[in-house]
């Protein structure tokens, strides 16, 4: 079982829109094509905004990760966040999504990332399983938004 990742360029966009509409169903998100489309060229455009991947498993793409990029003076400089990561169904529990952090973990190490982030959903316990024994812990805080642009 070979894992690898392909950093993802303009010419993954359909593979993109794809995944992005089987996690969004997944997990409940409102899904609008078009504000979607724009948001992703977006970051395939502009590097300073972060990175997406998509995560192939012996030649088959599986999945996908996007890094997005900040700042913060509480996490000591340059921070990431772990915008959206998704597996297919029948590849979870198989180790990819182990290697999928490790991959991040030391690719922000390369840049100087100080510190990662993510959100699960909380009735997402495999998740949260995968996420801890990575390393990741409750901040016991939440995580509140507000839209700017409905």
């Amino acid at each position: 079982m070979e894992i690898y990742f392909k950093f993802a360029d303009s010419s993954d966009t359909e593979t993109l829109i794809q995944f992005i509409q089987e996690f969004y169903e997944y997990e409940g998100i409102k899904y609008n094509e078009t504000i979607i489309r724009a948001a992703l060229a977006g970051i395939l455009k502009d590097d300073s905004l972060g990175r997406v991947w998509l995560i192939h498993q012996d030649n088959q793409a599986v999945g996908y990760i996007v890094l997005t990029f900040g700042y913060s003076l509480e996490y000591r400089g340059r921070d990431a966040m772990i915008d959206e990561f998704y597996i297919r169904e029948s590849y979870r529990g198989k180790g990819v999504g182990k290697k999928t952090i490790q991959f991040i973990e030391n690719f922000c190490d390369d840049l100087g990332i100080q510190a990662v982030h993510l959100e699960v959903e909380r009735e997402n316990q495999k998740a949260q399983n995968l996420y801890r024994q990575a390393g990741f812990t409750d901040k016991n805080r939440y995580f509140l938004t507000k839209w700017i642009i409905p």
